[in-house]
Order: C-alpha cells, then structure tokens, then sequence
C-alpha cells in the first residue's frame, strides 16, 4: 500500500495527512474531520511509511503487511481492533505467519488493524502498482505534450522563414525593372540650344 504522507500521532486515535513543514511543528490534517493543526516539537509524530513490522526475519514494511491484510479480505475490512486480544493475535498470524510474537505486541497489532480499516473507509487504501501506473501515464503525457510544443515550435520557424522568402523575391524584381525600362534621351549636337539664334557671318568684301 501506498502509505506515503499519512502520519499518526502519539495519544491520537486517528490519522493525519501531512501538509507542510514550520519553523517548530509540523501542519497535518485530521483525516476523518479535515480540521489542520499544528503538531509541535513534543508531539511523536510517526510516518506510516517508515514503520515496519518485526520478523523472524527481515523486518516487513508496515505497506506490505497491509497488502497481506487487502488480499486476505480481498480488499474488505479486517477484524475490529477492539476484539478480544487472543483473536487478533490469531488472526494476525494467519494473515502474517512470519511476524515476531516476541518483539509484535498485542497493541501494535491493534494498531495496524485500526489503521488499515480506517484508511480502507475513506477510501485511502492504494496500491503502489496503481500509483506508479499513474505516475508514468502522468509522465508519458508530460513528454508527449512538451514534444509536440517543440515541433509546433519547429514547422512555425521554418515555414514562416521559407515563406518570407518567397515573398521577398517579387520585391527585388521589382525595384531592378524600372532601372531597365528608363532610356536616356537621345541629343543632337547639331541642334542649337532652345533661346539662342544662329548668326551666320558674311563674307567681308576685298
């Protein structure tokens, strides 16, 4: 299961969420009413998901015994932590054979009890496979959108760059056409200039 931020507190029958970290305490949420409080420095605040179960073994994160728990039930309720002590600890090594009947006291296995139904009637319960299903459903969708962005990004570029110099080329052929079609006037040097009369001299007599 996947226990992650969920947080219990010495002296309170319930769970709490984890929502940020202060200077001197830790802000949780109620997970039953949804009221926030502070917990301070003097409250033993515990993470659900650094807690494991002692063994004849390797010690079992408190997840896993809750995965044998769901799949015991097939993902009902478990037996009420407050029934009689000999009926949960038989109960418990049916479910978990291999844990320390020795180091496990009757009040941790209340405990693991109260806090899987609780969790199981808000509907909290989830499996780690679910929640890294999700996680790279999450990611492959991140990925796919930023590279379609990119290459949204990349036809703009040269499309845009390409048809700009489509249109620059008429500009040019136009500003080279009036240069060929101009003619220079054509001047007669014999022509006299406009204004000015043409004297002829006479022949001087001997």
């Amino acid at each position: 299961m996947n226990l992650k931020d969920i947080l219990a507190i010495s002296g309170e029958s319930t769970l709490f969420k984890f929502i940020a970290q202060g200077k001197n305490a830790v802000i949780v949420e109620n997970l039953e009413t949804g009221r926030r409080l502070s917990a301070g420095a003097t409250a033993k605040v515990s993470a659900l998901e650094e807690i494991a179960i002692f063994t004849t073994g390797e010690d079992m994160p408190l997840g896993k015994v809750m995965d044998k728990l769901w799949e015991k039930e097939n993902g009902g309720e478990v037996l009420s932590h407050k029934l009689p002590d000999n009926d949960l600890k038989k109960y418990f090594a049916e479910v978990f054979p291999e844990y320390d009947h020795n180091r496990v006291y009757t009040s941790d296995i209340k405990k693991v009890l109260h806090w899987y139904n609780l969790l199981h009637n808000l509907n909290l319960l989830v499996k780690e496979e679910e929640v890294k299903e999700e996680e790279g459903e999450k990611k492959g969708e991140e990925e796919k959108g930023g590279k379609e962005e990119v290459k949204g990004e990349v036809k703009g570029e040269v499309k845009g760059e390409a048809k700009g110099e489509v249109k620059a080329k008429p500009e040019a052929k136009a500003k080279a056409k009036p240069a060929v079609k101009k003619k220079t006037p054509a001047v007669r040097k014999d022509t006299a200039a406009p204004g000015k009369t043409t004297v002829k001299k006479k022949a001087s007599k001997g």
